[in-house]
């Protein structure tokens, strides 16, 4: 039986602090693998979902749960920017920033108080010739004295196509690219990309995102052909293969999402309505659950071997499919982007109910022992039966010394 929940790992680390047996690093490998690979090419995205989505841990400090930069925003797009921004937050990231052109910096702040602008980007039509190199300069400083504090880069949303601009946003990409900094390219990011190969490839932290004309105009440029959906799989594997280590999320009727190695599909839930935006929710969803998928592997060196790009990508298009589908009951063909917005946080607490992680101090015989205990095994009162991924049980009485928070 797969065991994915948060609740089920803290059962486990229950399992370890009272010393029992625990050693199922096996199980936890064959676990994530056979969420992935499966039968055939659909995933198991919600089972991925609820297992790199955090817990709600008091003892964890503002930062912690993810800390995203969206790099875009210009005078015609405010709204790209602001929605893949303010969807991380929806989802549980704390800290969301905002690096865009001073034009489009009031709009956006306008739009939410719980959103880090910065208006540091120049477009052509500010910059004369002569200052080109050093308003460059002063812009990609203004970025890289915050880069270390950002687990995810979102490059794309509302960016646009200024010469001068993208010439500014390239540089960025080098430096979140030498600060091993996760970077998801979307909208006009895609541009970029597609017309410099170079800043992606070999880069297996860099995801891109791209819908059918974004695709078309990849497959071209990197495969020198057109676009083969009788086998979408097997050419979507060499395009993330001939541009090197990169992870790939095309987007369509049914999501496929490949690094070169594997091929894996999330067709679950969805939407027929199409409005405009939805791809900007959907790279910040990304960009929320890459970061909570590396600190879960890394807090699981059993599962090193999984791709932190791969299971974000995963999930981050299982939940926004599922809000899609949920803001379309309600709205019908009126559904816009705010719309499903709103519903991110109901579908991600369907597909991962919120955990409150409590601190006990309790007695086992007479042993005294600091726990870690869930909320939900708690409520089940002074006898608690935990079940390893393994299949040994054990019983054990106990009860509450102190209920202080241990930290």
């Amino acid at each position: 039986m797969l065991i994915s929940s948060a609740i089920t790992r803290r059962q486990q680390f229950l399992i370890r602090a009272l010393g029992g047996p625990c050693n199922n690093q096996t199980h936890h490998q064959f676990r994530m693998q056979s969420m992935i690979s499966g039968s055939g090419l659909e995933a198991d995205a919600c089972a991925i979902a609820r297992s790199i989505t955090p817990p709600l841990d008091p003892t964890r400090y503002k930062g912690q749960a993810g800390k995203i930069a969206v790099i875009g925003g210009c005078r015609e797009y405010t709204g790209a920017p602001y929605f893949s921004a303010i969807s991380a937050l929806k989802i549980g990231a704390d800290l969301s920033h905002v690096f865009c052109t001073k034009d489009a910096a009031p709009v956006i702040k306008s739009y939410s108080p719980e959103l880090i602008v910065h208006p540091v980007l120049e477009e052509s039509y500010s910059v004369r010739d002569e200052d080109k190199k050093s308003i460059s300069e002063k812009v990609l400083a203004e970025v890289v004295k915050w880069m270390e504090r950002f687990d995810c880069l979102v490059v794309g949303p509302g960016l646009g196509r200024d010469p001068f601009l993208l010439d500014c946003v390239s540089n960025i990409m080098k430096h979140a690219r030498c600060s091993n900094v996760p970077i998801v390219i979307d909208g006009d990011g895609l541009f970029l990309v597609t017309n410099s190969l170079d800043l992606v490839s070999g880069y297996p932290l860099a995801i891109l995102t791209p819908n059918i004309n974004e695709y078309k105009r990849l497959v071209q440029k990197v495969l020198n052909c057109e676009v083969n959906d009788q086998d979408a799989p097997g050419q979507l594997l060499s395009l993330a293969k001939w541009i090197g280590g990169v992870t790939i999320l095309r987007k369509g009727k049914s999501d496929l999402v490949s690094d070169g190695k594997t091929v894996r599909s999330v067709s679950m839930y969805g939407s027929p309505r199409r409005c405009g935006g939805q791809g900007d929710i959907l790279s910040g969803s990304v960009a929320v659950f890459i970061s909570w998928a590396r600190q879960y592997i890394s807090s699981n060196k059993e599962e090193s071997a999984m791709n932190p790009t791969v299971l974000g990508c995963i999930a981050g298009s299982a939940l926004v499919r599922k809000a899609a589908s949920h803001a379309f009951e309600n709205k019908r063909r009126s559904t816009l982007t705010g719309d499903i917005i709103e519903c991110l946080g109901r579908s991600l607490e369907e597909i991962s109910p919120a955990e409150v992680v409590v601190f006990f101090r309790v007695v086992l015989g007479d042993l005294r022992r600091s726990i870690v205990v869930s909320e939900e095994l708690w409520k089940k009162g002074g006898e608690g039966r935990v079940d390893c991924s393994r299949g040994w049980r054990q019983q054990w009485q106990w009860t509450v010394e102190s209920t202080q928070n241990l930290n």
